[in-house]
């Protein structure tokens, strides 16, 4: 069996990133230090070669996959960032005092979100879109720029040992190499453009 290994790159960082807010905004771009963190990572000799990454739809993950590997054709996936309804564009400052918030909050954010996803809901889709990209044929490594909740919800169901969803969060512009291999993931290497 074809050894293969998955790169997950969450991408650079936006406005609302720097601003901590919750987005959602499938059109938001890199900020300039967005960019500056995967023109860092690029030139860091970290990322192994890569010859087709697969990347999300949303502006950001184009943006960083096109700063990391310039001029290589990708292939889009599906995996969204997970839908924050009323909570959409809003720090936790501006939540201050919001019941629904604070409910949320108590659920350790792993309750349904008012007027967005089901986080149990969200993880299932991420984890189905990814057993479709493990299917391609091919050996080598897949890079995958998403968004860390991608990544986290990824790892939470696949990685070995087993570790808690928050365990795997990184930074934008931090990559996780893992080798797959008999349906699970084994982590050999993880960083970022610091």
């Amino acid at each position: 069996m074809a050894v293969k290994e998955f790169l997950f790159i969450r991408h650079g960082k936006t406005q609302n990133n720097l601003e901590r807010r919750y987005a959602g905004d499938p059109n938001e771009p890199l900020c300039a230090e967005g960019r500056q963190g995967a023109e860092a990572l690029a030139r860091g000799g970290f990322l192994p070669t890569i010859q087709s990454p697969v990347v999300g739809a949303a502006l950001r993950c184009r943006q960083t996959a096109e700063l990391l590997f310039p001029g290589v054709s990708y292939t889009l996936c599906s995996m969204t960032e997970i839908d924050f309804g009323i909570f959409k564009g809003k720090n936790a400052d501006d939540l201050l005092g919001n019941k629904e918030y604070e409910q949320w909050l108590e659920t350790n954010c792993m309750g349904d979100i008012p007027g967005g996803d089901s986080v149990s809901a969200f993880k299932e889709r991420c984890c189905k879109e990814f057993e479709q990209i493990a299917e391609m044929d091919g050996a080598g490594t897949t890079a995958l720029v998403i968004h860390g909740g991608n990544i986290m919800a990824i790892l939470e169901k696949f990685a070995q040992p087993k570790r808690g969803f928050y365990e795997y969060h990184i930074s934008n512009c931090g990559f996780i190499l893992c080798r797959y291999q008999d349906g699970a993931l084994y982590i050999k290497r993880q960083g970022g453009a610091s």
